[in-house]
């Protein structure tokens, strides 16, 4: 189960669900939406906030390098 504060294991899971996006390219809405669409994600997707999508957006940056 992924929540909110798994910023590095979400960032993980976003790269290999989809290799094929760059993540620079994403707003933080589209970012947002990828995350809650995981299927081991279960928290409150109103719960995020921008510093943990850029804490995510960077795990997901790093997993790909």
């Amino acid at each position: 189960m992924l929540r909110w504060s798994d910023a590095q294991m979400i960032g993980e899971e976003l790269a290999d669900a989809y290799p094929e996006l760059d993540p620079l390219t994403l707003s933080f809405v589209k970012l947002h939406d990828l995350i809650v669409k995981l299927p081991d994600f279960k928290d409150d997707p109103e719960k995020s906030n921008e510093r943990i999508l850029e804490a995510i957006l960077q795990a997901w940056l790093d997993e790909r390098n």
